[in-house]
């Protein structure tokens, strides 16, 4: 370990990402992203409450469903928005990385909870499909197309923040990735969820066929699946600090020894996501006994930021034939 070596043995060093640090540079975009998350958010949840009404007053599942996946929508949107904020703050004595891994740790909960809407939406239309009740298939259509209406909307401000980000710095537009993505394919979910109520309304007002209702609620829940799934488990995974994806320890380490002159060794490395983002590192460098310990430090750092994106990389350098714990007087 770093702190059994004495100092001519092995030296550590560490260089530090833009956690815990602001961009005033994008102060002005930032705040257009946020008015926009705003504006979405507004939009489905007053409309989740009309379907919700629409539903329980005509009986349909179908919108009910929908209404449980514009939920979904409204709390993308307002996990999105409260982690553009969280992430704002900066780093303090019990938040040694700052507060960027909020968004992560709000998504896993949010997909716990997207997996209990998507069992309660099947059992219900297994209860209905046993005992298919009355819809009121004219009011459930017209919900139903408001519905796709807002969806449609929602969309648009969303999918219009994302595609016309260009002049952003990168380190924004990465941001902004991790906030506005999910919630904006929440939302194009949710269009598909209101184009099943439309079909399931046309057809029981034309044919009578009740059962269609549930069956393409269950439909709606398999979209809502999905998505949960996804967000457990990619959120899953960074917090139990596993590896950024592609990355391969062993080609790394050969690849640091050809890039950096006089390092002959590399081994304990250690690469984990802090956010599907932002990465952090920490490595073992065996260097060659005459080589300049702090040249090399600073080519290690560089290289690790340049090629694999790491936002803060901790180094322990060692000289050859130092690095053995068991042999400590060919270091003397």
């Amino acid at each position: 370990m770093a702190h059994d070596h004495p100092p001519h043995r092995a030296r550590a060093s560490h260089s530090h990402g833009d956690h815990g640090h602001s961009h005033p540079s994008a102060d002005g975009a930032g705040a257009g992203a946020d008015r926009r998350l705003r504006w979405a958010l507004l939009i489905t949840a007053s409309f989740m409450l009309v379907e919700v009404i629409g539903g329980i007053w005509s009986g349909s599942l179908a919108l009910l469903a929908d209404a449980g996946h514009m939920l979904t929508d409204a709390l993308a949107l307002a996990l999105a928005l409260w982690a553009r904020h969280q992430t704002r703050r900066p780093a303090d004595a019990r938040r040694t990385y700052g507060y960027h891994r909020m968004p992560v740790l709000a998504a896993f909960v949010n997909g716990m909870a997207l997996i209990g809407i998507v069992l309660w939406i099947v059992i219900e239309a297994a209860r209905r499909l046993l005992m298919p009740p009355q819809v009121e298939g004219e009011l459930m259509l017209g919900v139903a197309v408001a519905g796709l209406a807002v969806n449609i909307i929602a969309f648009l401000i969303l999918g219009g923040h994302h595609v016309h980000g260009g002049g952003e710095d990168d380190h924004d537009h990465r941001h902004k990735d991790l906030n506005l993505r999910g919630a904006t394919l929440h939302v194009l979910g949710d269009l598909l969820g209101s184009v099943a109520a439309i079909v399931a309304a046309i057809v029981i007002i034309y044919t009578g066929w009740m059962a269609v209702d549930p069956l393409l609620s269950v439909l709606v829940a398999l979209l809502i699946l999905r998505s949960a799934w996804g967000l457990v488990a990619e959120s899953g995974h960074v917090l139990l600090e596993g590896t950024p994806a592609g990355f391969d320890e062993r080609a790394f380490a050969r690849a640091l020894t050809r890039q950096v002159p006089g390092v002959v060794d590399v081994h304990h490395v250690h690469h984990w996501m802090l956010t599907p983002q932002r990465s952090v590192m920490t490595l073992h460098a065996v260097i060659d006994a005459t080589a300049d310990a702090d040249a090399l430090l600073q080519q290690i750092q560089h290289y690790s930021a340049r090629d694999h994106g790491v936002a803060h990389v901790t180094v322990q350098i060692e000289r050859a034939g130092c690095a053995d714990e068991a042999a400590p007087h060919r270091c003397e």
